[in-house]
């Protein structure tokens, strides 16, 4: 239930545009650490308000009737944090370094009934609210809800007009923080007349103290007391049961591959020999196998295009995925500044078009491909047409229910920008030297101009088996890791098991690898020649078992 109005105008001031995807004068591993002397302001920035058990929905902090200033003035942010969803704005709190503040008053308030309910309905729905200090996310509640008994029943809603602000530093250094409520009696909004209004005093209190860990690195971020339930957890067991079974799995296919594929030589060599006399063309005669389909198992697939536009994508997300780990296993993504990995991410992806569209061009032309224009505009629009319609739709939703979630219009255009001056001319200029540098497909053997027949094929050869088993064996190898990764994409705390990260990738690589030359062999075995969108789809069907888990744990 959406309760909040529209966000009010904020101003994004933007660096140029590459300086912008590596946040606001800082790379992604540089840590945001300020120096203070005693007595030094610090700025506490509120940032947004939203339901505790929906992190999607995020509102900005201004929206509830709280203390606001009469001007507000937004902090500027990197492009990773807008897109986290971050809308920071200078807050009334008053904070020194190093100085202790008692029951300061904030400001007073006359609530409006209207008001009042407003209040009333966040808290139901279990809002909480975070504030910002020195790149230190600081979480709490609005306010205090009260149910009990049945007949009758109490209902009780209380807002918390006091905040006590726990900051620890180590010499001249902020560590950490945390806001605490815990001797605060909350002030009750139940009873007001429709006609009526509500005073209200906010105060807070600031309470220094100093601590031994000397660099903010040795706390996780999110590190808020509990606030948040911890769901990264170091998971090594069942990270080596994963492990142990890939590399059985592997040795077993590397294994009964080796010895099917020795006997089927040495029982085509004896038939060669004993056929000797004939011509070569009649070798395919034979009784049955994958020898015997040599004359069309490069046969060039239909809508080679597509295919090759997918092989273009799949390798541009492959690199894109491996300079993400590279990049986080290097400690270039800054653990307090959640939206680093966000900008590295937008910045790779425009970096790496060219690879998508030199695979994709290189190939198209090397099966005989003619309309490589085409296939580039193809290559370029797989991915980023689908997404910019999803994502339009998603993000109409959040503008229309007023969430910060929804991004700026400034914003919006700086992504436009990057993928017409950057993404599609390097998609078009690797495209051109992927034309350039091909040479000529050079088949092992010739290709018949008939096609042969295909018998016909038992159930457990079908394409929508392979897909099953081809996609659930490496899903069930990197199902506890997505767990772990799903958490983070519906929950607050930032992935930093990377090192585990890349164990799994790498097993997800060598299964799917496994898995492919395994079904291939057995589709070519049973003299079924269509191996080229097969070898795509049955591995590839991983992403839907994916895609079905991302879902469930949205919906359940």
């Amino acid at each position: 239930m959406t309760i909040l109005g529209h966000p009010r105008s904020w101003n994004c001031r933007w660096l140029p545009v590459l300086l912008l995807l590596l946040g606001t004068g800082r790379g992604p591993g540089v840590e945001g650490v300020t120096h203070y002397k005693t007595g030094d302001p610090v700025i506490l920035y509120v940032n947004k308000v939203g339901p505790y058990h929906n992190p999607q929905e995020t509102y900005h902090y201004y929206q509830l009737p709280v203390c606001c200033p009469e001007k507000i003035r937004h902090k500027s942010l990197s492009l990773g944090e807008v897109l986290d969803g971050d809308r920071m704005a200078e807050s009334l709190y008053e904070i020194r370094f190093r100085e202790n503040v008692e029951k300061r008053i904030l400001c007073h308030m006359q609530l409006s009934s209207a008001q009042v309910e407003q209040l009333r309905q966040a808290i139901e729905e279990l809002y909480y609210f975070e504030f910002v200090i020195d790149d230190l996310p600081i979480r709490g509640f609005v306010g205090y809800m009260e149910e009990s008994g049945f007949l009758p029943h109490s209902h009780k809603i209380g807002l918390w007009t006091h905040l006590d602000f726990h900051l620890e530093f180590h010499r001249d250094q902020i560590i950490s923080a945390n806001v605490s409520v815990r001797d605060v009696k909350p002030h009750s909004l139940d009873g007001l007349q429709p006609d009526n209004f509500l005073g209200l005093t906010h105060t807070y209190s600031v309470h220094w103290s100093e601590t031994s860990v000397e660099h903010r690195s040795d706390r996780r971020r999110g590190d808020d007391g509990g606030f948040f339930p911890r769901t990264l957890e170091i998971h090594w067991l069942s990270i080596i049961n994963s492990m142990v079974l890939v590399f059985l799995l592997v040795g077993f296919v590397a294994v009964i591959l080796m010895r099917v594929l020795r006997n089927d030589l040495a029982r085509y060599n004896l038939d060669e020999e004993t056929t000797s006399g004939g011509s070569g063309d009649d070798f395919d005669q034979g009784d049955n196998g994958w020898k015997i389909i040599h004359t069309d198992v490069f046969r060039f697939p239909p809508y080679r295009g597509l295919l090759c536009a997918v092989l273009g994508v799949g390798a541009q997300f492959l690199a894109l995925g491996t300079g993400i780990i590279v990049m986080a296993l290097l400690g270039m993504f800054n653990v307090h500044r959640h939206g680093a990995i966000n900008s590295a991410a937008i910045l790779l992806y425009a970096l790496t078009c060219c690879i998508s569209g030199y695979v994709s061009s290189h190939f198209y032309r090397q099966i005989g491909g003619e309309r490589w224009v085409w296939n580039i505009i193809l290559t370029t629009s797989l991915f980023s047409v689908p997404f910019f319609v999803t994502w339009s739709v998603v993000n109409s939703v959040h503008w229309a229910n007023g969430s910060t979630q929804a991004l700026p219009a400034t914003t919006i255009l700086l992504l436009l920008t990057v993928w017409l001056l950057v993404g599609f001319p390097l998609t078009v200029i690797g495209g051109i030297f992927g034309k350039n540098n091909t040479s000529p497909f050079d088949a092992p053997c010739r290709t018949k101009n008939i096609a042969r027949e295909i018998p016909p094929q038992p159930w457990y050869k079908s394409t929508l088996v392979h897909m099953t088993v081809g996609g659930f064996l490496p899903f069930s190898a990197i199902s506890v890791e997505l767990y772990y990764i799903f958490a983070t994409v519906w929950g607050r705390e930032q992935y930093t098991l990377y090192g585990i990260l890349f164990f799994v990738f790498a097993i997800l690589l060598s299964v799917g690898a496994c898995i492919s030359i395994a079904l291939t062999y057995f589709q070519l075995s049973g003299e079924d020649y269509r191996w080229w969108w097969r070898s795509v789809l049955s591995v590839g069907s991983t992403g839907l078992f994916i895609f079905l888990l991302f879902w469930s744990q949205f919906f359940f």
